[in-house]
């Protein structure tokens, strides 16, 4: 196997054989991250098409100051969220002040005996805004001024948005589990 600055030469100088080699190495990893932007597989599929042609258009600017992987995701993760950016989902959307203090849950709920295929389709589910949101803060670990500029969005916006989608993550939780008896 071509270790990473030879993959990456290669398609520096259009190989498709390296340009193959980089797509199968890192696609499945890159394509569960493309899956938590979206609503489903077909868009998941076109994030990471786009995402890849751009990361061969850019491959020139990778200068190995970070793991390849790394850079691929971060291509993904603004991938996803320029189709969410097209779609306005936070428009009309209230403030984190505006909400009403007894609206949000209270209580930290255990995400046992979920699997992941179970989360990711809740995470999905969740309206496109509060979905991103969602991935960037609690999974990406971005924070919420982060966020906000890079959804061109209120920081009060994002945090909304947030508490929105951990409400109701957590109502399709209690939904999802068994009743006792």
């Amino acid at each position: 196997m071509l270790d990473e600055r030879a993959l990456v030469d290669g398609c520096r100088h259009k190989d498709r054989t390296a340009q193959r080699k980089l797509y199968e190495l890192f696609a499945r990893k890159l394509f569960v991250v493309s899956q938590r932007y979206t609503k489903n597989r077909d868009d998941a599929e076109d994030v990471l098409q786009d995402a890849f042609v751009k990361a061969f258009q850019h491959i020139d600017t990778f200068r190995f100051e970070c793991p390849l992987e790394a850079w691929l995701k971060r291509i993904v993760i603004n991938t996803a969220l320029k189709h969410i950016r097209k779609q306005k989902p936070w428009q009309n959307q209230a403030e984190l002040e505006d909400v009403a203090p007894n609206a949000l849950p209270q209580t930290e709920d255990s995400l046992s005996g979920l699997h992941y295929q179970q989360l990711l389709k809740m995470v999905q589910e969740l309206p496109p805004g509060c979905q991103a949101v969602f991935n960037l803060y609690a999974i990406e670990g971005y924070t919420h001024p982060e966020i906000a500029e890079l959804l061109d969005i209120s920081e009060g916006t994002s945090k909304s948005q947030f508490s929105r989608a951990r409400m109701l993550l957590q109502q399709k939780i209690q939904n999802e589990r068994p009743i006792p008896k």
